[in-house]
């Protein structure tokens, strides 16, 4: 990869950068000096949401990387500059970004603190529709603490049948296509609810998240979905002035129990 003489992002440093790209410092260090010449796409993807590009200037790192930049008709991992503008100004309130195929790509620290750091979880894990029809027994949660519904079976067939919609707009994207595979092979469930062929729309959800330092806190998850990027933002709200409005804000204040999981 060409020599990177100048970080493009305004006042971004390099340990932000590595935070935000999920590298460490010295990489980013090897990346601008032309080191590191052979980067993943996956971790160029993470360097182009970090720096806030435009999906012109994220083909062009790809190019820059010797990368084919993601085709039409695949999925897209990139968060648009405007999007990642508006995910900021929200402050601390627990919001996640997924992909059309349920891949989470970003969260911010109240997600984290609400629902348990994803970097716990393997890469491949942070799929949504893995943790949520899992294959493996011993699989690791998404979240680490326990998250329960008011009406799991529906969550269930949205969640398949928004899967089944994304297949029919990126037909060609692999990484959709072995997910959805993987899970009719794998789990019984998924199985079923592939089979019946419906398609539905996501509905509101309301989520009880037993968090170990405050407590049981009931909160509304709701979708929105991005309609040129099928990007969904997932965002998890309170009642206003309820208690557990205080919860969810005292969530961000003392953290888990260190070592905590579910």
């Amino acid at each position: 990869m060409p020599v990177v003489r100048k970080r493009r992002a305004v006042g971004l440093r390099r340990e932000e950068l590595a935070d935000l790209a999920g590298v460490s410092v010295d990489y980013v260090v090897r990346l601008e000096q032309g080191r590191a010449t052979t980067p993943s796409a996956s971790v160029v993807a993470s360097l182009a949401r970090a720096l806030q590009l435009s999906t012109a200037e994220r083909d062009h790192l790809y190019r820059l990387a010797r990368i084919v930049p993601p085709a039409d008709g695949t999925i897209c991992d990139h968060l648009p500059p405007g999007m990642q503008r508006v995910l900021v100004r929200l402050g601390d309130v627990p919001v996640a970004v997924f992909a059309a195929d349920w891949q989470l790509v970003w969260w911010n620290h109240g997600w984290a603190a609400l629902l348990g750091d994803p970097l716990a979880s393997p890469p491949r894990m942070r799929n949504f529709a893995r943790d949520r029809f899992p294959v493996d027994v011993d699989h690791t949660p998404l979240a680490l603490w326990p998250v329960t519904e008011t009406d799991p079976d529906t969550a269930d067939a949205a969640l398949v049948s928004d899967l089944r919609r994304a297949t029919g707009r990126f037909p060609r994207d692999s990484r959709l296509a072995a997910l959805v595979r993987d899970l009719n092979a794998g789990n019984e469930r998924f199985a079923e609810l592939w089979a019946t062929g419906e398609v539905t729309a996501n509905r509101e959800v309301h989520k009880r998240v037993d968090h170990p330092s405050v407590g049981p806190v009931t909160v509304d998850c709701d979708v929105l979905t991005d309609g040129d990027t099928e990007l969904k933002i997932v965002i998890m709200t309170a009642a206003p002035g309820s208690e557990d409005e205080t919860k969810l804000q005292l969530t961000t204040v003392v953290g888990p129990p260190a070592g905590t999981r579910n």
